[in-house]
Formats: structure tokens, sequence, C-alpha cells
């Protein structure tokens, strides 16, 4: 197969409702269609043709074994890569890198609450979850919402970029670990150099760009930014755990004082076939900036359990909900929760 005639296979399997698609030599090709990886028997891959596509890349297949990568199709279309070998066969991991993003309101995200904290002029707000649960889907549909109102520069720290922003009234400055930058840390420092009003961060990875992100918060920007973790109250903890012990009660302070809200999101498979989110999320105000300046993490799971608040909600009680909604199936709902045993006693109406 030749690159043309690959590059609009995998454009015609994305635009089929697969969000990645897997290449290996002398294997069947693999789509990742509603969360599931499906095999086609009938496309298989063989080593020039994936020699061909790291080429076109620009990598090496010769002397590399692993890279990610952004490449331009001759129809116009950007694909992110992740090119790397397994038992030495050459592999792709491939995602498109979208321009069409979803308006925030379609998510089903509490969209008026985190619409208020994206719309702070300056603080730090942070999407959290495991990989491939929405969290770059989230922070594009929220620049592009400041995008129709925000006259101000927004940079995006990226690794790799997922979503092109074309410039209405905010001008974005997109920046891409690796082909225009070596770090987050490095281009969080620079970032502050450029006079921006948002900054957005694709994931605090250590305490260099913890410290950085604080202190940008803290100078008058908004700052977004994602973590690897599965609840609102790891996400603290996790971020809490980056700053050595010296320093620690002051790092605790800023953030205390700095963070607007943390929104933790899991994607479902819905029984339509389309993905469904649950989020649990908490706004920092009150007496959570107390709780996390003295790391009393138990005070904050507490109040996330409390029922009926409008800016706070656990992710059990929104996995109910789409069960109760008929979104998803009760077994979708049970072994997505946090705890199974919970969810029986809940949706039996025992506390």
């Amino acid at each position: 197969m030749n690159l043309p005639d690959l590059e609009a296979s995998i454009a015609h399997w994305l635009d089929n409702n697969a969000t990645d698609v897997f290449l290996s030599e002398d294997q069947p090709t693999r789509l990742r269609i509603n969360g599931e990886i499906i095999a086609l028997e009938d496309s298989q891959m063989s080593r020039d043709d994936l020699f061909s596509l790291w080429q076109a890349c620009g990598v090496n297949p010769e002397s590399e074994n692993e890279r990610d990568a952004r490449h331009l199709t001759s129809s116009g279309t950007y694909l992110r890569l992740n090119l790397y070998r397994a038992m030495g066969k050459l592999c792709a991991a491939i995602r498109p890198i979208k321009n069409t993003i979803p308006p925030l309101d379609s998510l089903g995200l509490p969209t008026d609450l985190f619409r208020s904290w994206t719309q702070r002029r300056s603080g730090l707000v942070l999407v959290t979850g495991a990989t491939g649960s929405g969290k770059s889907t989230t922070l594009a549909s929220a620049l592009e919402d400041l995008n129709h109102s925000l006259n101000g520069h927004v940079i995006t720290l990226e690794d790799p970029i997922e979503y092109l922003f074309e410039n209405k009234h905010a001008y974005f400055s997109q920046r891409e670990l690796n082909s225009d930058t070596h770090n987050f840390s490095g281009a969080l420092r620079a970032a502050l150099r450029q006079n921006p009003d948002v900054i957005m961060i694709g994931e605090i990875r250590d305490e260099e760009t913890a410290q950085l992100a604080l202190r940008a918060a803290e100078t008058g920007h908004l700052v977004l930014s994602t973590l690897h973790s599965s609840g609102v109250v790891e996400s603290i903890e996790r971020l809490s755990n980056l700053f050595p012990d010296g320093p620690r009660e002051t790092s605790l302070m800023l953030l205390s004082r700095q963070l607007i809200g943390v929104i933790t999101q899991s994607l479902l498979p819905g029984v339509d076939g389309q993905l469904k989110l649950a989020c649990e999320y908490l706004e920092n105000d009150g007496a959570t900036r107390n709780w996390i300046r003295e790391g009393k993490y138990r005070d904050i799971i507490d109040h996330l359990l409390r029922p009926q608040q409008a800016h706070a909600r656990d992710m059990l009680t929104s996995i109910i909900d789409l069960y109760q909604a008929g979104h998803v199936t009760e077994q979708t709902a049970r072994q997505s929760s946090p705890n199974p045993s919970d969810f029986d006693r809940k949706v039996r109406g025992i506390s």
C-alpha cells in the first residue's frame, strides 16, 4: 500500500467512528470504537507500509525505537502518531488532530458551574481522570468557549496537540513538546514572558511545573491543566505530594488560595453505543480552602458525599444518575463505580 492509499484508509476509519487506529506490521489493523478495540481481518500492514509512514513523519525506522510525531496528510488533515516498536516490529498508534471542537454544553458537564470557573480572570482549574476519559476534549471545549468572548492571548502547552484552534476573539499560541519546546516547565516559564491571559498546560507532571502553575495563577493568569487521577480528593492530594517537605506549607497555602475547582471525568459506554460522561467535581471555596491547606482530605470526602449540593458531587452519584436515567446499563454502572458494593446499596435505597 502506498502512502496516499494508507492515508486515505486512515481517514476512512476515523470518519467512521474510530477514535484511534493501531497499526503493526504483519498484524490486522485495529480500531478503537466506543472505547473497545476491534480488529479488521481484511486489513493488514506490511513492514514497507509502516516504514513509509515512519519516514513520512520524519522518523528513521532503522535508528529510532519510538517517537511522538505530527503528520500532515496530502488531504490537509493533521494526525498525531506515537511510533514505536513491539517485539522488533514497527507499530503506530494514531489519532486525528481535530479542528471541530464540541460545544461545552454538549459534553455532559455541570456546564454553568464549569463555565463560571473558566471565566475567572485568574486561578487554577484542574480536569482530571484516567487516560481516555475526555480531559483534552473538555479543555479544548472550554478554550473554544472563551474564544467567542475573550479578547486576550491564550497559550497552550501540549503533548501532543489534539485540537487546532482558529483565532476568533482570542489569539492562540499553540506549542507542542519536542517540536516547539523541550518540557512543560521551561515552556511555562517562557509563557509568563509572552503576555498571556490564559495558559493551558497539557499535564502537571512534576514539582517545578506545579509551582510555576500556581505562581502564574497568583500573578493574574487563568491556568487550566490536567492530572491523571481517579477522583477529586486524589487529585488534590497528588498535586500536594509534588511539593517537597521543606516549603510544603507555603505551597499548600498557595494551592488553597489559587485552586478554583477540580473536575474528575470517566467515560462509560452508553446503551445507545455512545460514551456517556460521569464526573465528580468540587468548587474550592470557604471551608475547603482550610482543608486543603491543612491536608484534611477526609473532610473533603465527607463534603463531597453530602447530598443536594450545587458546587460539589461525588462520582458514585453521577454514575447512579446515568443509570437511573437509562443512559447506561446496571452492569456498566456497577463496574464503573469506585466501590460496586456502595452502588448496590445506593440503588436499593440503603444509606
